[in-house]
């Protein structure tokens, strides 16, 4: 199996094994949904709260080892924790605590692996809200892999329906009155 999904299995095992929120998102979550690319990675989301997250860091860094010295500090600053899986796979952990984020790992779906391996992703219409807040090149590029693999099934309600009319409404260079 690819090093990177066995990576991010690992980091879904440990959540699941503690009934964390969890989910995988950025470049594994692309290849699911978008234009597959090359990626180093696996990025992913953790729900931890608004003012709770030191308990999640304290418990991944006691079973992952961290890739920067004072990560605990960093994260506790940044939301973002950068571990290594137990083959040295870099993990980018996101702590999530807004409503948004919340409601993004409750939508996650398994994206099948292999007959005995699911990987929990986030929607197609969450990677795009995300895709779109990061506003990176690259980002935009994959939001139009997104946009040309799902044409015409994505679902532009709910919470996610003006940013995800709107991106589309860019990618496809339309504009509403």
């Amino acid at each position: 199996m690819n090093p990177l999904f066995t990576a991010a299995l690992e980091i879904q095992a440990f959540c699941d094994d503690r009934d964390w929120g969890f989910c995988v998102i950025g470049g594994l979550a692309v290849e699911r949904w978008g234009e597959p690319r090359f990626t180093r990675d696996v990025d992913c989301t953790v729900l931890a709260g608004l003012g709770d997250e030191a308990p999640y860091i304290d418990g991944l860094l006691a079973h992952f080892a961290a890739r920067i010295a004072e990560a605990r500090a960093f994260a506790l600053t940044n939301r973002v924790l950068l571990l290594a899986s137990s083959a040295g796979i870099p993990i980018d952990v996101a702590l999530s605590g807004v409503a948004f984020e919340a409601r993004m790992i409750g939508r996650a779906t398994p994206y099948r692996l292999s007959d005995a391996a699911t990987l929990s992703t986030c929607s197609a219409e969450d990677l795009v809200v995300l895709k779109a807040f990061a506003g990176r090149d690259r980002d935009w590029a994959d939001i139009a892999g997104v946009l040309q693999r799902q044409a015409g099934k994505l679902d532009e309600g709910a919470d996610r329906a003006i940013l995800v009319t709107a991106v589309v409404d860019r990618a496809c260079g339309r504009q509403r009155a």
